[in-house]
């Protein structure tokens, strides 16, 4: 038995000697000896019993552990870029799980972690955002997107969470399907934000059980829901991250929600569709690809250069497109080459923003941007062409408004029919305010659990805290209007200093996330890590098109609000060095 101890000791000794080397002077893993291999499987298959007793929430257990003694080969598709073979390095993976419960709706939740701990760790720690409705645990890989390398294959430990419900086992298709957990108060609570800084907190203390050490620096990296996990973070739990990537933000989910019943109702007027799947025809391709071309023709220029990129968006205003759209509008019956007046009348209600009846602003207006022609935007705002592929706008929009951002939550049946008839009837005056309802089984309002606009990050900008905001200004579900007057509201907080420690980067042309006409491809989190770590604030960050683009391989600097890319007048106008943030 002795012998066995010493063993066991001297293994455990000779990892923590071979950790601490790797993380400061990485060797390939064919240099890594079969005892420190053995050792490295033994401490990563014994965290479970290792940390009971020393979880930070005394309910947590590991679920599952594995050892990746050396690299693995996967295909994974990135956000915004075609599937791609990625080699996974060695690495321990854990699953874990905590706060089980059984809701007020009698079904059975916990919040469920996955970690990936890499044997050549940089000493850093990457939590991971979700999406959409959440309910899947995430892959832990940390992959944020075209022009940027997963955070795991750059050795950082990456955790991903399922933000407190299952897709699997909270479903119920009488309350809207995946989105049914909204029936239940503490998972609204836990989707929002109230699961995140246990899940860090956990993965911290599996990080300093495994490497014998802390991480020197943590960030949070998430798009759409997950960048309103960031914001949540840096405004809830300041003291967990240095540095927040919050792309695309969705802090003002509930009243983003209902400009999508807005949008349904009103381009379903355009063509007079009375279900989910015609609206799809209520334009096509054909004719976005119109109102894209006059987009262009009266804003392309005011970035001075003509080159399919609307640069100064902020002066793109209906004042300058809509005489535009006017001069295309059908003078005897609609063809190919003209819009209607209802389908130009249409647009111009969605672009102004959902409102109510007395024209109070119940969400954001949009800037117009010639991204309207691109698949992202006709995806969430029509559907597919074909009619195949219905609006996401009616899918993930009625259930979760229905379900989750409304008090008290309404049954609506997940079958698309029902789902575009709730919208299609949802009445701006009587149903928005129920997004700030409470009741006695709601004690909170769903804006109170699931928005994340706080203009107070005070708390995150004295730890020195960073955090970057890119948002494409063709989105269709989130409006960098939106983010760009949250920017505002922090600066006027702070007397000026929001630049020091946030900044917004708008991508002219693209959608939610990736996709659309524009320069898409670039590495945001290198710039923060460059910020936080070595003082270095970002001024410009290179992107590049995609092969999807008309202009495949196009440079361009992407600019942090309020300056934009203006060309120098002479170089090559297919490269960044060509262009000036001013």
């Amino acid at each position: 038995m002795c012998s066995i101890v010493h063993r066991r000791a001297r293994q455990f000794g000779l990892l923590s000697i071979a950790l601490a080397a790797l993380a400061s002077h990485p060797v390939r893993a064919a240099e890594v000896s079969s005892e420190v291999v053995s050792a490295t499987r033994d401490r990563c298959e014994g965290l479970g019993a290792q940390m009971r007793g020393r979880w930070p929430d005394p309910g947590t257990r590991l679920s599952a552990t594995h050892f990746f003694p050396d690299p693995q080969l996967i295909r994974l598709a990135l956000p915004g870029a075609p599937p791609a073979e990625l080699t996974l390095p060695a690495h321990c993976e854990l699953s874990g799980v905590m706060h089980e419960r059984v809701g007020s709706d009698g079904q059975s939740y916990a919040i469920h972690f996955h970690l990936r701990l890499p044997t050549h760790w940089n000493q850093r720690f990457f939590f991971q955002g979700g999406g959409g409705t959440n309910g899947d645990i995430g892959n832990a890989l940390g992959a944020f997107g075209a022009g940027s390398s997963p955070a795991l294959t750059q050795g950082y430990a990456v955790v991903s969470q399922d933000w407190g419900h299952d897709n699997r086992t909270n479903n119920n298709v009488q309350r809207g399907g995946i989105a049914a957990f909204g029936f239940d108060a503490q998972a609204r609570a836990d989707y929002g934000y109230a699961s995140l800084q246990p899940v860090a907190q956990a993965a911290k203390a599996l990080v300093m059980a495994y490497y014998g050490s802390d991480p020197k620096y943590s960030y949070f990296v998430g798009c759409s829901k997950g960048g309103a996990e960031g914001m949540a973070a840096a405004q809830r739990y300041p003291l967990e991250f240095n540095g927040v990537l919050a792309a695309a933000p969705g802090f003002s989910l509930p009243r983003a929600a209902l400009a999508e019943a807005w949008d349904v109702q009103a381009l379903a007027s355009a063509g007079g569709a009375r279900g989910p799947l015609p609206l799809a025809s209520a334009y096509s391709d054909a004719d976005l690809s119109i109102v894209a071309r006059a987009v262009l023709d009266a804003c392309d220029a005011d970035d001075g250069l003509t080159d399919g990129i609307v640069g100064a968006f902020a002066q793109c205003s209906k004042r300058k497109v809509h005489p535009q759209l006017i001069r295309l509008r059908c003078a005897q019956g609609k063809t190919s080459a003209c819009l209607t007046a209802a389908q130009i009348t249409a647009l111009e209600r969605v672009f102004a923003g959902p409102m109510d009846s007395n024209g109070r602003s119940l969400y954001s207006d949009w800037p117009w941007d010639a991204g309207i022609a691109s698949f992202g935007w006709r995806m969430w705002k029509l559907g597919s062409a074909d009619g195949a592929m219905p609006a996401i706008n009616v899918t993930i929009g009625a259930a979760s408004l229905a379900s989750v951002f409304t008090t008290p939550p309404t049954p609506v049946h997940d079958d698309i029919h029902a789902q575009f008839d709730y919208v299609n009837r949802f009445d701006f005056d009587r149903d928005a305010p129920k997004i700030f309802a409470t009741n006695p089984l709601f004690e909170r309002s769903a804006w109170d659990d699931i928005s994340a606009r706080s203009s107070d990050l005070s708390g995150f900008w004295a730890r020195g805290g960073k955090i970057l905001v890119p948002h494409g200004v063709s989105d269709p579900v989130f409006s960098i209007n939106d983010s760009l007057a949250w920017y505002r509201e922090v600066d006027r907080r702070t007397a000026g200093a929001a630049s020091t420690f946030a900044r917004v980067f708008p991508v002219p042309g693209m959608n939610h996330c990736g996709g659309g006409v524009a320069t898409d491809q670039y590495d945001a989190f290198a710039s923060l890590v460059d910020w936080v770590e070595q003082g270095q604030p970002p001024d410009r960050i290179i992107a590049r098109a995609g092969p999807g683009t008309p202009w495949p391989g196009r440079e361009r600097p992407l600019c942090p609000y309020p300056r934009i890319a203006r060309y120098k007048g002479e170089g090559n106008t297919e490269l960044a060095d060509s262009f000036v943030c001013q």
